[in-house]
């Protein structure tokens, strides 16, 4: 199954405190590195990632499973299921953006496309240089033109860059080389560094066209197999079942800092299965999947005990990934009437029983999810507001829950059978308030007598086992929840649509929160299909305090004015907070050679890894058909 990266940060508090100073500092000046916490570990002479072998070999093929199916080529619009390699977000397998967020350090990123960047000191605009040496897979080079088309393009048809770029007003042409882009607003101090993060598409092959003479179009879902910029493309695919991305030998970013030491398999090979069984069963017996990332910690303490684990041909290894910590919880769609009362949405937040599931399921590995910006050095609320965070809240007063002044956030703990029965009681009592009652063994509403029920929606065929137990706790008090589980695609669907009234959502954080706010919470994302707004949450309160988090002045404001915005988030409960865990859990067939570290940041760089030929030749002796 695929390797996913999280982007958080761990950073020293000398970093925390000068940082705002340092990037003052660097206003006006061309940088090939941008970092919003200070000087990145490797300064301005970034030779390549400390952890990766710069001579490691080229060659092989790297076997992936996925769930589900794909119907397009075309990740940046909302309509269609984005095959494997093309990602919604960043230029996935195929395209190059403007930098490379850095894989061993949070709010960092490096050249690319862009061999520089600067800035000036009110954080009015910014500027990006063109590597010279840039081109597209066709040989021609990647122009202004190409990023100023782009840039449009993205902000017109995908909602995540609309809300991303949302106060970039214009990207302008200042020569051959660079291109300015210009903001509505001083003072975002995150805004010129994440301009690196722009995707860039080739204009002039998105507006010609296809082998029979169609005009291609942008804003629609295509299985045309696109010209890229980045180290693979398109070899072959089959149409909801396969796709295999080939290495192109002479790409021009080859020997890049960001580069070195990655990217080294010939051919990254993606086969669809319809469920995780499936998937399961191609793994073990090795041929269709090389490295499985286990989720599951019951499975990860259970289910890895077949032949070839025991015969040390399948290695079984955790790894530390400081970003991987994220809000991961149940979004109850607030745009659903059934949703909107805050006393309603704490009850079904209290009636999720971590401490059983845990122990039960999970062997005790995983953490009980306090925070919405949970990992994230500094910046979760804990305690009562205080100082500036106070002084933020207190604006909005009136209009917060009283308790967020005076009580420390807790979700009760399941812990004992006495806890149960007051959990329960505190449940029904809150439900009392918003107007519901028990009555004849069902949850009702007490003026109209309608049953309180809902369906979760999910696509993951094993998540029964996390999901049932909830189901069964509602059930204590009257609550029907049905579990409806449909394919990925109508997943997709149902999702960027906000079809649903339950599902479970991941929301990554980093540790320099700001323009993706927006995405998530912010009451124009709530009417956007795409967005990452799931609960719907339209509030004037968290409104402000996006745009306060946004426009910080310096890291303590940032701090205060996420914590703020964390504390309310909770307070009004639009998400049943879930659970987290500190690493990456994978198990990969022994024909791999591995850099002696992995970066404890984003937790293990597959990229960085390396087909060796000698265990690869032995394996597929033993195991028929590994390869």
């Amino acid at each position: 199954m695929k390797v996913g990266r999280y982007r958080t940060l761990f950073a020293s508090a000398f970093a925390l405190a000068f940082a705002a100073s340092l990037q003052a500092g660097f206003a006006d000046e061309w940088r090939t590195t941008s970092s919003l916490l200070g000087e990145s570990k490797y300064g301005e002479n970034f030779q390549r990632y400390d952890y990766v072998n710069p001579d490691a070999p080229k060659g092989g093929t790297l076997n992936s499973t996925v769930i589900g199916t794909y119907d397009s080529f075309n990740p940046y619009i909302v309509q269609g299921s984005p095959a494997e390699g093309f990602a919604p977000f960043g230029g996935g397998l195929l395209y190059e953006t403007l930098m490379e967020q850095a894989t061993d350090e949070g709010s960092v990123s490096h050249s690319l496309i862009a061999d520089a960047y600067k800035y000036p000191a009110d954080y009015s605009s910014a500027t990006y240089r063109l590597d010279a040496r840039a081109k597209w897979h066709d040989g021609k080079p990647i122009t202004v033109d190409d990023v100023i088309w782009s840039f449009n393009v993205l902000k017109t048809n995908s909602p995540m860059y609309n809300r991303y770029f949302a106060n970039v007003t214009e990207a302008v042409a200042v020569n051959d080389r660079e291109v300015e882009f210009r903001f509505d607003q001083k003072g975002n101090r995150e805004l010129p560094k994440i301009m690196g993060d722009l995707v860039v598409l080739p204009k002039h092959w998105w507006e010609g066209t296809d082998a029979k003479g169609n005009k291609r179009d942008v804003t629609k879902p295509t299985l045309e197999i696109p010209l890229g910029s980045a180290a693979y493309k398109v070899k072959s695919f089959k149409p909801g079942a396969e796709i295999v991305w080939e290495r192109v030998p002479d790409y021009w970013g080859a020997k890049l800092p960001v580069k070195i030491g990655r990217e080294n398999f010939d051919t990254k090979r993606y086969v669809y299965f319809l469920d995780d069984n499936a998937a399961w069963f191609a793994f073990i017996k090795g041929g269709l999947e090389d490295i499985n990332v286990e989720n599951s910690g019951r499975n990860w303490m259970t289910k890895y005990d077949f032949p070839a684990i025991k015969a040390g041909d399948v290695i079984k290894k955790q790894f530390k990934a400081a970003s991987l910590a994220k809000f991961q919880g149940f979004a109850m769609n607030t745009r659903r009437p059934l949703f909107q009362d805050r006393h309603l949405r704490q009850a079904l937040s209290y009636l999720y029983d971590f401490d059983t599931i845990n122990r039960t399921q999970s062997f005790g590995l995983n953490t009980r999810i306090t925070s919405y910006f949970i990992g994230s050095e500094g910046l979760a609320s804990n305690g009562l507001p205080q100082g500036k965070e106070l002084e933020i809240l207190n604006q909005y007063k009136d209009k917060l829950p009283p308790e967020l002044f005076t009580e420390e956030f807790k979700i009760p703990a399941f812990d004992s059978p006495q806890a149960e029965r007051k959990i329960l009681k505190s449940a029904v009592d809150l439900f009392a308030q918003a107007g519901w009652v028990i009555k004849d063994g069902k949850m009702v509403n007490a003026k109209t007598g309608q049953p309180f029920a809902f369906e979760i929606l999910d696509f993951r065929q094993g998540a029964e086992a996390t999901l049932n137990p909830y189901v069964t706790m509602l059930r204590k008090i009257g609550i029907v929840a049905t579990l409806r589980f449909v394919d990925s695609s109508q997943y997709i669907n149902r999702v960027n649509n906000f079809d649903y009234d339950m599902t479970t959502v991941v929301l990554p954080q980093s540790d320099s929160p700001g323009n993706e706010q927006r995405d998530f919470w912010s009451s124009k994302a709530a009417d956007s299909p795409g967005s990452r707004n799931y609960a719907g949450i339209k509030d004037p309160v968290v409104d402000a305090l996006v745009n306060r988090v946004i426009f910080a002045s310096d890291r303590d404001d940032l701090i205060a004015a996420t914590r703020a915005l964390d504390r309310v988030l909770l307070w009004n409960f639009y998400a049943v907070p879930q659970f987290t865990r500190p690493d990456v859990r994978l198990a990969y067939w022994n024909k791999f050679g591995i850099p002696d570290k992995q970066p404890t940041y984003v937790g293990p760089d597959i990229d960085s890894w390396w087909i060796d030929p000698g265990k690869e030749k032995a394996l597929a002796a033993k195991y028929k058909g590994l390869n």
